[in-house]
């Protein structure tokens, strides 16, 4: 029976979606319960007393959760979110109701051995409430108290050879797609990629000593899954730089009707007779493309990747054999002060094992945000502040036409002395002789 009486939250069951108080619900009856005979270690009206804040909250119009000071597991500074409610002797059940993130593998593939595993552990340690996955990637565990927190992680580590992912101003835990394990756009090896930046930078990782909070991210393909391009401070691409491979017979098929477009192949509508000029052609961002007599022509310098025409006669084109990535720099995705998409730093790179050539461009860019970074100010901020100039600097990478995103407003140019041929002295020799002339 329900301990809290919760008006407000029950209208959100009323809707024709899956609710997230259902499901509270049904873990505080679970617990009530005890099917399973699980001693749990944490109080068992947790998930009730839950209800019971959240539903305050909505009354108040305020949060009823508080900060109550730094809590986390020996040695780690990162991967434990401490929180508190302000109520405790009304809901003592989350008096400590803390968040503990749990690093995800590469591709968010498990066994089901692991995951019944992982569960029982919440189940008896924590509220047995989980979010799969966080924003970042990570498995979240909402919900339990300071004296479990350092048996959790043994368990984690010790019996399940797990870890707990990053929160906090870290590395937080790298994530990719699928790549190339399902995957037939994917340009390099995300999974192998994300696992081995996990381990690489495990001291990032779980002791924060950023300005801010740094995201990888990994897409095997300008499709991106993952939304790296728009979320992550270093997105990794999946890309191509030689030609689309064509199949002009099965352009003309397409064409002719005998293999349907790909979005009315699975969207169950029919969309009419394919039409490559207005749904291929018209549509392609940098208008390189054209057929003529029969044949698709790709002006590939000017293609830019976008992958529309591959996924809509996927059939017909395919990537390109000569793959690697493009990365990108300084994303994020908050609601309260505006979202910022990646800027370009390398627009081609191999992406493979040892990453020889990534290694010291992450460095040089950490080295460069931690000694200029302000406190909280993400990697995108301080490029906006000190300009896609000085990045290029830091990374020691000359600039390209593809690093121009738009025309300069600041009619005047600085040089260094190192970039003048011959240094000042040879332009000043040179300006006292016209004069003299």
């Amino acid at each position: 029976m329900a301990k809290h009486e919760t008006p407000m939250l029950d209208q959100l069951e009323s809707g024709p979606w899956p609710s997230f108080v259902s499901d509270i619900k049904a873990e505080a009856e679970s617990r009530e319960k005890n099917v399973n005979g699980i001693d749990y270690q944490i109080p068992q009206e947790c998930c009730d007393d839950l209800l019971g804040v959240v539903e305050l909250s909505y009354k108040h119009g305020r949060t009823h959760w508080k900060h109550g000071g730094i809590v986390g597991v020996f040695g780690y500074g990162g991967g434990v979110i401490g929180r508190y409610c302000d109520q405790p002797e009304m809901f003592p059940g989350v008096a400590h109701f803390h968040t503990m993130r749990i690093n995800q593998p590469s591709g968010k593939y498990y066994s089901t051995k692991f995951l019944g595993d992982l569960l029982d552990l919440w189940e008896l340690r924590g509220s047995g409430l989980t979010n799969m996955h966080g924003a970042t990637g990570d498995i979240v565990f909402l919900g339990t108290t300071t004296p479990q927190l350092e048996e959790m992680f043994f368990d984690l580590t010790h019996k399940l050879g797990t870890d707990l992912g990053g929160s906090g101003s870290n590395l937080r835990t790298p994530s990719c797609c699928l790549g190339q394990s399902r995957c037939e756009f994917a340009c390099f090896d995300t999974q192998a990629a994300c696992h081995y930046m996990t381990n690489e930078y495990q001291d990032e990782l779980h002791r924060p000593a950023f300005p801010y909070k740094f995201k990888f991210k990994f897409d095997g393909c300008p499709n991106q899954c993952v939304a790296a391009i728009a979320r992550s401070d270093m997105a990794f691409v999946g890309t191509w730089r030689d030609d689309i491979r064509i199949d002009q017979d099965a352009v003309k098929a397409y064409v002719g009707g005998e293999i349907p477009p790909n979005a009315g192949a699975h969207s169950g509508r029919d969309w009419g007779p394919f039409d490559i000029q207005k749904e291929v052609i018209n549509i392609c961002p940098t208008n390189c493309m054209r057929y003529e007599g029969g044949k698709l022509e790709i002006d590939t310098p000017n293609c830019t990747r976008c992958m529309h025409c591959i996924n809509v006669m996927p059939a017909a084109l395919r990537i390109g054999n000569d793959r690697g990535c493009t990365i990108l720099c300084g994303a994020k995705a908050p609601i309260l002060d505006g979202a910022q998409i990646a800027t370009l730093l390398v627009p081609f790179i191999k992406m493979e094992e040892p990453y020889d050539e990534i290694h010291p461009l992450i460095e040089k860019i950490w080295d460069w945000w931690m000694e200029e970074g302000k406190n909280r100010e993400r990697l995108g901020e301080l490029i906006k502040r000190q300009g896609k100039q000085k990045l290029l600097e830091v990374a020691e990478i000359d600039a390209v036409a593809q690093h121009v995103m738009e025309p300069r407003a600041n009619p005047y140019i600085f040089w260094k002395e190192e970039e003048v041929p011959g240094g000042w002295d040879r332009d000043i020799n040179e300006f006292r002789k016209y004069h003299q002339r």
